[in-house]
């Protein structure tokens, strides 16, 4: 759990993740407030905020004297809008940019709905023994672009009224079913707002409301940080098949390293497994750097745990930082400095910015970008 945030922020994300993959479905009750805080080990009370909070969420309808139960989609609802996220509960990001649109006073009126799609399984498929970890990587990935398009297909089947939709990343025919979900959302009518990232390269905007941070000044930042502290061999870190989020973050990088006039052949991305021991050594050995701007929280985490199995010394010998601010950022061996995403006012924003496409469907595209702030810890070395 991220410092700062609460003991029933923890039992509240729990809950709903295992709601939205069906470990309870509509109708069922909910364990007691008793066996919650056995769960748990946190307060009554903190169990009971927890739950209020899901209750206000329209997740769960309390019943007095009989217990808490999941609740059906309110046919009330002014609107209905889908959550496309085929990694929700897996990501790192998204869980709190919902909670931010469950949490805006907008919500109260309208039902969002937690899609689930299962994951088909072929016949002999490989175990995850028989597979390398990028081949494990690459399958999964695989897995969320279909699952993604499951969920495309249930929303058009229910007429939602609006789709909150984050592009699949990490698989190589990402680019495809992105496309393949706007076009079917398109063609059904249906307003798609993007969460953190764009389905097309820069300098292509699009044509679709986009909610995010400014991702080529995140990397610009992060850069920035590390080269006022003193480091001059600074690499870029992502992996493979990245979003075009991680594109912004590494022009950004580019840019900080030019703004401090680097010799350009010391201004370098590479594209490496950070739990890859082999690649991480090779990464080493041939360009010493002296400190490593990762393109998200979880590509640093897996780095920094690889180069502390290698004997390295975080920030003594190389300095880490990341970007996102993602939960267990803090929890790490060396705990991540790194840049904070605002999630729950983007929750509140995208909200904000599907009632208005919503109301006005012939409104320009819009991109909306938050600001962040860079949360120091011990792996810069500052």
């Amino acid at each position: 759990m991220r410092a700062g945030s609460s003991k029933h922020e923890e039992v509240f994300s729990t809950l709903l993740r295992e709601i939205q993959h069906g470990r309870w479905k509509e109708g069922d009750r909910l364990p007691s407030e008793s066996q919650l805080v056995e769960r748990f080990g946190h307060s009554r009370i903190t169990v009971g905020r927890a739950l209020r909070d899901l209750q206000t969420a329209g997740i769960i309808n309390r019943r007095a004297g009989s217990g808490s139960y999941v609740s059906p989609v309110r046919e009330s609802a002014k609107y209905s809008f889908g959550l496309l996220i085929a990694d929700l509960g897996e990501t790192d990001i998204f869980e709190p940019i919902c909670r931010g649109m469950m949490a805006s006073p907008h919500a109260r009126e309208h039902a969002l709905l937690w899609g689930s799609a299962a994951l088909r399984v072929s016949k002999g498929q490989e175990s995850p023994n028989d597979l390398s970890a990028a081949q494990v990587a690459q399958r999964d990935a695989e897995r969320r672009a279909d699952r993604a398009w499951q969920l495309c297909r249930q929303y058009i089947e229910r007429r939602v009224d609006g789709v909150f939709f984050a592009p699949v990343e990490m698989a190589p025919v990402a680019d495809d079913v992105n496309h393949r979900i706007v076009r079917a959302l398109d063609a059904a009518r249906i307003p798609v707002v993007l969460l953190d990232r764009t389905i097309t390269p820069y300098p292509d905007p699009g044509h679709h409301d986009l909610v995010g941070i400014d991702n080529r000044r995140a990397g610009f930042v992060m850069t920035e940080h590390l080269l006022a502290l003193g480091a001059r061999r600074v690499l870029f870190v992502r992996l493979p098949n990245s979003a075009p989020t991680v594109d912004a973050r590494e022009a950004g990088y580019r840019e900080a390293m030019y703004a401090r006039h680097v010799p350009f052949g010391d201004v370098e991305s590479v594209r490496i497994d950070p739990s890859n021991a082999a690649q991480v050594k090779a990464m080493l050995r041939g360009r010493s750097p002296e400190a490593l701007v990762c393109a998200n929280d979880r590509t640093a985490g897996r780095l920094l745990q690889t180069l502390l199995k290698l004997g390295h010394k975080v920030p003594d010998t190389i300095r880490v930082v990341g970007i996102d601010d993602v939960e267990y950022a803090s929890l790490l061996p060396v705990p991540l400095t790194t840049l904070r995403q605002p999630t729950r006012e983007l929750g509140e924003v995208a909200l904000s910015v599907m009632l208005a496409r919503v109301a006005q469907p012939n409104l320009p595209p819009r991109d909306t970008r938050l600001r962040c702030e860079v949360v120091v810890r011990e792996s810069c070395g500052s």
